[in-house]
């Protein structure tokens, strides 16, 4: 009965060792890589103004983050704190500019288009003053076409002194 125990647990142990060996195997490339749009996307903290520069919403937080697409499209999504903005936006990777022609506003109703899209590597400050990249555009929705506002922010940084 000894015997057919030791030879019970060898067995197994030598499973063991043997799954632990092959289970390191990378198979394939371990660096999956980046998308198009990585350098622009983040957490923005955004400041929208209307036409007379009367703030209409202050340090709402947005996002920008890569379309499953990959192809120099992006989200801009403000998740319902600001001014309820969620559409896909074109970026020249170059020059950092993009526009949104009217685009369908996921989170309300009709569509947005926005114009004058930049963002900016580094021409921001945080709120505790950290040089942080900077965005802007202006927006029109399709359901108040006279109203035109205008969008500038900075990215969020993650340092709580940071934070609205």
């Amino acid at each position: 009965m000894k015997t057919i125990k030791n030879n019970i647990i060898k067995v197994l142990f030598g499973i063991l060792i043997f799954a632990s060996f092959s289970s390191c195997d990378e198979a394939g490339d371990p660096n999956p890589g980046g998308t198009t749009t990585q350098d622009f996307a983040g957490d923005w903290y955004i400041t929208i103004t209307n036409a007379a520069g009367a703030v209409e919403v202050d340090h709402a937080l947005h996002h920008t983050y890569n379309t499953s697409a990959n192809d120099n499209t992006m989200w801009i999504d403000d998740d319902k704190h600001g001014w309820y903005i969620k559409c896909k936006i074109t970026i020249n990777t170059a020059d950092g500019t993009f526009t949104a022609t009217a685009q369908p506003n996921i989170i309300d109703s009709g569509t947005v288009t926005i114009t004058e899209g930049k963002i900016e590597k580094g021409a921001g400050l945080s709120k505790a003053g950290h040089v942080v990249d900077k965005i802007s555009f202006k927006a029109v929705f399709s359901y108040d076409t006279a109203t035109k506002l205008t969008f500038v922010g900075h990215k969020r940084t993650g340092f709580l002194e940071d934070e609205y």
